[in-house]
């Protein structure tokens, strides 16, 4: 009879289910829901019994009532003796049961569904002055409150009056067994992964649990350094007996304080399951209790006038009645620790460093089997190596080994998506789906009692099975021996998505990139190639590992007038370097001019407005890492800057207000400034025009620099890689940028199937009316705005130049009032 329902009855259940049969039998009827309501209330200790028995109804009052015979056969006869309608009942006290997460169907579960809809049992309530659904609604009320679960428990069980052997699943019978898990069960059934190189941190936690008093170990440590797997790491070493003699018959437990905090509604409910787990771990003495996030003990459970968790724990672990073992980071040990010395004196701290990176793939290499086995694929050395590496340089505000672990893992889980599913695998799956098909068919079947339907459901259902265990062993047969490779191409491509910088690109094409950046820089930085080939040759010194990895790629300083190009030096490289014009974060310095503007960049101090936020710079870093950071007109900036800067440049990094490290190793560092070349333009007179441009820049050069650390700070200006003085642009240079603004006005207008033709002439004039050397290449750009991109938009928005049509311009220098007319074709 319903074997499945029958395994997961508690003791009182079956007891009851028993009572009600023999009471059937000694009538001659089958059983039915009234005979299973008698056999409850029967059970008196049963927690169903107590709450009949409180309105005033006993067992023997419902069995004179079921011998008067006015409820004998009230239901259809099925199978094994008993009535559909009780059946329909133990089903539907299976589902309240596993509805409220019961591990077990016991005589609430069986009193609620005696007591649904107008079966026998629940016109028997009636007629004996209950009501069935207020009987619901307690019993329901009851359900929820988890609370009550362990002393209900402990009122349905009782080892010594067991008729039935309990089934494998032995269910759980102490409050530990409901709010915690135990890690030495998880290791014995090989549910833990291994944990490799802590082998000193599980030697100083042995030590302190050695310990006669304050035998508390708490690991502390950033997140993702491998605090709770030094832990599993323990539990696994006991379950192979790698311990002391004095931890072998040890277990640990890991204490779930969410769900012993979920469902105490009322006041002292929070403390009496705490006590309990307290008293349950005193009587046990081989537990010790593993607290995750241990810093959450603080104020958990408190209400006004109760004690939180860290006070209920303070006796018991400063008697040493309780081993506790805890984990948290740096951060919230200070925060709520180190305020309480009462709690900080209780436990003894071990400092759980991040491994190194060889560490690291020491570490992969351990759990590799874990994770072919899981993804089903093989993965390569190089892999592993390559998502230590990336995830290390790439990943800089996370920690090892986590943030390792997690790229390998995403990077599988991605090969195994794009790989999809074998038309034999789908196949697998529908004969599953088929198979429970014919199940549910099978069950309806039963129930309806057409048992030769259901006997022929069955006989075709072993068949498919057979079909699909075939079907199983001949697929993984075959995927073994073909398992895909996961290489460090897809690590590269997983860091590419996660990083958003076209690592496919840097990986593949670097070499030959870096080898031709100058020439890159070249076509679209006109005449500053002294400064390119700089920028050039310390870029590169930097991606080939020549140069120190603890300071920033390169960090210039770039002088000169204005309009020579070192701005758009800086969007250059943030594109070439970088993937994107997007990579540039731009910081202009006259924004930062007063003292108490400065602390915009790492963020407002804890307690003033915007201290949430973040800093303007160390927030744009912490997304971006991988950027050109351009600090403009720096001689605007206050000085406090100046300190900022020094950090940057010299250690790589910078700590924001809220305490938190940026990594700078990866950016570019430009700062630009305009000092000195207030009286660069003199005309030097009586030389040859050609060799002007050149001793001018000479002369200018040796003012800027001796003008320039009248301004800065000498510590600053040595921590700069390079300091670069732009040349002014020659006639020659202009007419290269006036070329070049021309090929990009001709590519604007391409999108608008547009065709532009240019000449010389329209070349030659636009260099002559942009030539001055205060302004630089600017004056090209608004001229090229004046007298082409003005009258072109004019003449679209009349409808004199329609989609493609070839546009060219006519040159009239004497025509001062229009020197440049459209000619249409």
């Amino acid at each position: 009879m319903i074997p499945n329902i029958l395994e997961k009855l508690s003791t009182r259940a079956k007891n009851s289910l028993i009572a009600s049969q023999r009471l059937a039998e000694s009538q001659k009827v089958p059983a039915g829901t009234e005979h299973l309501f008698y056999g409850v209330v029967k059970e008196a200790s049963s927690f169903a019994a107590s709450v009949i028995l409180k309105n005033k109804v006993t067992a023997e009052q419902i069995r004179e009532e079921l011998l008067k015979g006015s409820f004998n056969n009230a239901g259809v006869l099925i199978d094994d003796g008993i009535t559909l309608e009780l059946k329909l009942a133990l089903e539907k006290s299976a589902i309240v049961a596993q509805t409220h997460n019961y591990q077990f169907i016991g005589t609430e579960h069986f009193l609620f569904a005696l007591a649904e809809g107008n079966s026998a049992a629940s016109v028997l309530m009636k007629k004996l002055g209950l009501d069935p659904e207020q009987l619901k609604k307690s019993l329901k009320g009851i359900f929820e409150n988890f609370s009550r679960l362990p002393e209900m428990i402990s009122q349905d069980e009782d080892n010594d009056q067991m008729d039935f052997p309990e089934p494998p699943s032995r269910i759980k019978s102490t409050t530990l067994d409901y709010f915690a898990t135990d890690l030495t069960k998880k290791a014995t059934e090989g549910n833990i992964d291994p944990v490799i190189g802590r082998e000193k941190e599980i030697e100083r936690v042995i030590s302190i649990l050695n310990r006669r008093n304050k035998n508390n170990p708490v690991l502390i440590g950033e997140p993702g350094v491998g605090k709770t797997a030094i832990v599993e790491g323990l539990a696994l070493a006991i379950t192979q007996g790698e311990v002391p003699d004095f931890l072998l018959d040890k277990k640990i437990l890991s204490l779930d304080l969410a769900l012993v905090i979920a469902g105490s509604m009322f006041r002292g409910e929070f403390e009496n399951r705490l006590k309990q787990i307290i008293d349950e771990i005193q009587d046990s003495e081989n537990v010790i209790l593993f607290i995750d996030e241990l810093h959450t003990i603080v104020g958990a459970g408190a209400t006004q006038g109760s004690l939180d968790a860290a006070n209920i724990l303070k006796p018991a672990l400063a008697r040493a009645e309780l081993s506790v073992i805890g984990a948290t980071t740096l951060s919230d040990y200070k925060k709520h620790f180190e305020n309480d010395a009462a709690l900080e004196r209780r436990f003894q701290p071990v400092l759980i460093e991040e491994p190194t990176l060889e560490q690291t793939k020491k570490i992969l290499e351990g759990l590799k089997n874990n994770y072919e086995k899981h993804h089903r694929l093989r993965i390569t050395p190089e892999a592993l190596h390559a998502a230590a590496e990336y995830a290390t340089r790439y990943i800089p505000d996370r920690f090892l080994p986590d943030k390792a672990i997690d790229l390998l893992d995403e990077s599988a889980a991605q090969m195994r998506t794009k790989l999809g599913r074998s038309k034999k695998f789908r196949n697998i799956k529908a004969l599953e789906a088929e198979i429970s098909k014919l199940e549910q068919e099978k069950a309806t079947a039963v129930i309806e009692q057409n048992f030769d339907s259901a006997k022929a459901l069955k006989y075709q259902q072993l068949k498919l099975q057979k079909s699909l265990e075939s079907s199983k062993k001949r697929f993984e047969s075959k995927t073994e021996k073909n398992l895909p490779e996961l290489t460090e191409d897809h690590i590269i491509q997983t860091i590419a998505s996660i990083t958003k910088i076209p690592l496919q690109k840097l990986m593949q094409k670097e070499l030959r990139q870096l080898s031709s950046l100058f020439q890159t820089l070249q076509k679209y930085i006109i005449g500053q190639d002294e400064a390119l080939k700089t920028i050039a040759e310390t870029v590169k010194r930097a991606r080939t590992g020549v140069s120190s990895h603890a300071r920033p790629i390169g960090s210039f300083l770039f002088l000169g007038p204005t309009g020579v190009g070192k701005t758009e030096t800086a969007k250059v490289l943030a594109r070439e370097i970088f993937g994107a014009e997007s990579s540039l974060v731009k910081v202009d310095m006259s924004e930062f001019m007063e003292k108490h503007s400065v602390a915009r960049l790492t963020g407002a101090p804890a307690g003033y407005v915007g201290f949430e936020e973040g800093g303007r710079l160390t927030e744009a870093i912490r997304r971006k890492p991988y950027s050109v950071v351009l600090f403009d007109e720096m001689e605007k900036a206050h000085p406090d800057v100046y300190n900022i800067l020094l950090q940057i440049l010299d250690e790589g990094r910078l700590t924001d207000a809220s305490g938190r490290k940026i990594d700078f190793k990866n950016t570019i560092i430009i700062l630009t400034s305009n000092i000195g070349t207030g009286e660069i333009y003199q005309e030097e007179i009586g030389f040859d025009e050609k060799s002007i441009p050149e001793i001018n820049h000479q002369k200018s050069e040796q003012k800027i620099l001796k003008t320039l650390k009248s301004h800065l700070r000498p510590e600053l200006i040595n921590r700069i890689d390079n300091t670069l003085v732009f040349r002014s642009l020659d006639k020659d240079s202009l007419k290269k940028i006036v070329q070049l603004e021309l090929e990009r006005l001709a590519k604007r207008l391409e999108e608008n199937h547009i065709n532009l033709n240019h000449d010389i002439k329209l070349i030659n004039f636009l260099n002559k009316v942009s030539h001055d050397p205060r302004e630089g290449a600017r004056k090209i750009r608004r001229n090229i705005e004046k007298y082409l991109e003005n009258a072109i938009s004019e003449q679209i928005l009349l409808g004199k130049i329609p989609k493609n049509s070839q546009i060219k311009f006519q040159v009239e220098e004497k025509n001062k009032k229009q020197p440049i007319k459209i000619l249409v074709s």
